[in-house]
């Protein structure tokens, strides 16, 4: 699940607190705080001055939503990347590749353009990625 405090950063909005993870403007408002200024002895001054924030909640939670709906294909990636990874060894100088192997290695870097992935809770974990048919690793 994509927080709040992820899309902030994703928008390069520096030096902030956050309690919670508001999931409208009044919950945002209320406890976002943007760092302003410092005193003279380096305390942190906060503002809780919606137009000093640098961000609005729309920005905010387009941003959010737009790191949702990428989450399956980069959740996807990178298991393809650590499924390419365990058969690395064949592509050395010195291992003969067999066509099988060749063919599930290009299948592997295939799959991003004809997977439609999800991700999904499945009650112990969120993340979960589905809707996914992997190819079979030849033995």
């Amino acid at each position: 699940m994509i927080t709040v405090a992820e899309a902030l950063k994703e928008l390069g909005i520096k030096e902030w607190t956050l309690k919670g993870n508001p999931t409208d403007e009044d919950e945002f408002n209320a406890n976002f705080k943007k760092v302003i200024d410092s005193d003279s002895n380096g305390t942190a001054i906060k503002s809780d001055d919606p137009s000093k924030f640098g961000v609005t909640w729309s920005q905010v939670a387009a941003k959010k939503k737009e790191l949702e709906d990428a989450a399956p294909m980069k959740e996807l990636r990178r298991q393809r990347d650590l499924k390419l990874v365990e058969t690395d060894y064949y592509s050395l100088s010195d291992v003969t590749m067999s066509d099988d192997m060749k063919t599930y290695r290009q299948s592997l870097r295939d799959i991003t353009k004809t997977a439609k992935p999800t991700l999904t809770n499945n009650g112990s974990q969120y993340g979960v990625l589905g809707n996914v048919t992997w190819p079979t690793k030849p033995t």
